[in-house]
Order: structure tokens, then sequence, then C-alpha cells
């Protein structure tokens, strides 16, 4: 009893921590009947992976009482619809893993091959811009008599290759984008 007339206090689920949770069927991503695009899945996940976290923060928030009190949210319960969570989006994650694999770009590209080209990318692009920064600082030099440095990096030529990349990376995103938004994930 929770000590409020009428109230009762939230029957424990069976489920524990470290349990297998039931993978739901594929019909409940979602629920309408269509065929879902890529892009959609890629949403959907990204709302599961943030329900997952505000969930956390609530378990971890309702896991402790004071003596005598009652929690804001019955843990138990919140901790099992964070593990259903999970479920459902680690089968969405397969899903969108099995297209990205299969379906191919117009380049004859796997949508999981210009995913690693474009992370390669943003890596080269990153480097660049360090060693421009890198080669454009001169060291704090006190006097005449103290060494002399000398940039080995010429910055408009890393410049250059930046905004190579950086025209690259547009391009890239954008056919990505435009397979997402073509593509539909299997049940």
């Amino acid at each position: 009893e929770s000590g409020m007339p009428g109230k009762k206090k939230a029957e424990k689920p069976k489920i524990q921590v470290g349990e297998r949770v039931t993978e739901p069927p594929a019909s409940e991503l979602p629920a309408t009947g269509k065929k879902m695009k890529l892009a959609e899945a890629l949403l959907l996940r990204a709302d599961l992976q943030k329900r997952v976290g505000a969930l956390n923060k609530r378990i971890v928030a309702n896991a402790v009482v004071q003596e005598g009190e009652e929690p804001g949210e019955d843990p138990h319960a919140l901790l099992s619809d964070a593990l259903g969570t999970l479920a459902k989006l680690e089968s969405l994650v397969v899903r969108i893993n099995r297209a990205n694999l299969v379906a191919t770009m117009p380049d004859g590209r796997s949508i999981m091959q210009a995913l690693a080209a474009r992370d390669r990318v943003v890596q080269q692009i990153s480097l660049l811009r360090d060693a421009a920064v890198g080669s454009g600082h001169d060291p704090d030099r006190y006097g005449s008599r103290e060494i002399k440095w000398l940039s080995v990096l010429n910055a408009r030529t890393l410049q250059r290759q930046i905004d190579d990349l950086s025209k690259q990376l547009r391009e890239l995103n954008g056919a990505i984008q435009q397979m997402n938004w073509s593509v539909e994930i299997d049940d």
C-alpha cells in the first residue's frame, strides 16, 4: 500500500537485471502496416536511444529513497521498460545494418562502404585542419638569439585539400541521404 487511499503499490514486473529480454516482433517497429524507409528507421533509432537515456536517468533518480518513503516512479517498471526498449533498439539496428550492407549506391558501393568512406573523409579533414593550425603557429621567441622555427607544412596547400575533402563530404552525405529515403528496410 502506498499510504494514499485508492492507490495501490505498483506490482513489480517479473524481469530481472541481466535476464535476456525477448526480441519484439518486427511488426512493433513501428506498427504502421507499411514498409519503413531507412531514413525513418534512423530517426526511430535516435528516438529509442534518447528514450533509453531518459529511462536510465529516471531509474537512477528512483533507485534509492529514504526509509518509509516511496519512489516517485516504480524503478522496476522503469527498468523493465528500458530493457524492452533496448531489445527493440537491437532489432532495429540489425535491420538498419542489414539494409546498409545490401543496398547499393549509384556508384556501386554499398551504403555501408559509403558510410565507412564518409568516416574516413571526416577523419582526414580533422587531421588536415590540425596540421594547418599547427603549421600556422609560431612558437614563442623572446629574443633574436633564440632558435627560429620554420613551418614544414604549407597551410595554403592543406586548406585546399580541406576544401576539396569538404566538398566530397557534402556530396557523399547528399548521396547517402538520398539512399536513406529510397531504401526500405526488411521486416
